[in-house]
């Protein structure tokens, strides 16, 4: 993958939308969230013409906060997998990333510092003022290795002004099925963590 990778929401729309865009400005992938759905599955697409799945991600479960999220191919094929630490998570994020094949851990994904995403909710709530907050706080979120404790991918709230933009840089090295299991990971933990605040 082309590094640095660009994560572009729109705030005003119905459903979530995320375009993901790679250093060069090509898109990687597309996703239109669907609203009011029991067990939470979202479509990856290669664009905003929703013409060629590239990965589903489904909840092992109806809305619990210890829900799996599983990656899977066009083809039904697993690629990797998603978990909320539950309890843990309430107040700093934490995400356990499985890749393809895996059954237990591979990743972890943490929030680095709990009180600029409380910050940013608080001030992103106030009117007028909220407008700006993107340009003042900036949340960021790393993916280390489980064994070892590397770290691979950082996750960073950039300045946007009318939709939300995130920045994905490459901390060390990953295989390309471990580059896509994160990427689908922090598609999936963008979406929860949106609805945090």
């Amino acid at each position: 993958m082309n590094y640095p990778i660009t994560f572009r929401f729109k705030l005003i729309a119905l459903a979530p939308q995320i375009y993901v865009t790679d250093a060069t400005g090509k898109t990687i992938c597309y996703v239109k969230q669907k609203l009011f759905r029991f067990r939470e599955k979202v479509e990856v697409f290669t664009d905003d013409t929703m013409q060629q799945l590239v990965a589903t991600i489904e909840a092992d479960r109806i809305i619990d906060w210890s829900a799996r999220y599983t990656f899977k191919s066009p083809t039904g094929e697993v690629l990797g997998a998603i978990g909320r630490r539950g309890m843990k998570s309430l107040w700093k994020a934490h995400y356990d990333v499985f890749a393809q094949h895996e059954h237990s851990p591979t990743f972890s994904i943490q929030e680095e510092n709990p009180w600029v995403k409380m910050l940013d909710g608080l001030v992103s709530g106030i009117p007028v003022v909220g407008m700006f907050a993107g340009y003042m706080l900036h949340p960021s979120y790393i993916a280390s290795r489980v064994v070892g404790n590397a770290p691979v991918l950082r996750l960073t709230k950039q300045p946007a002004l009318f939709e939300g933009r995130f920045g994905l840089t490459q901390q060390g090295q990953a295989e390309e099925g471990e580059q896509l299991a994160l990427l689908l990971s922090f598609l999936m933990m963008n979406l929860l963590e949106r609805a945090r605040g």
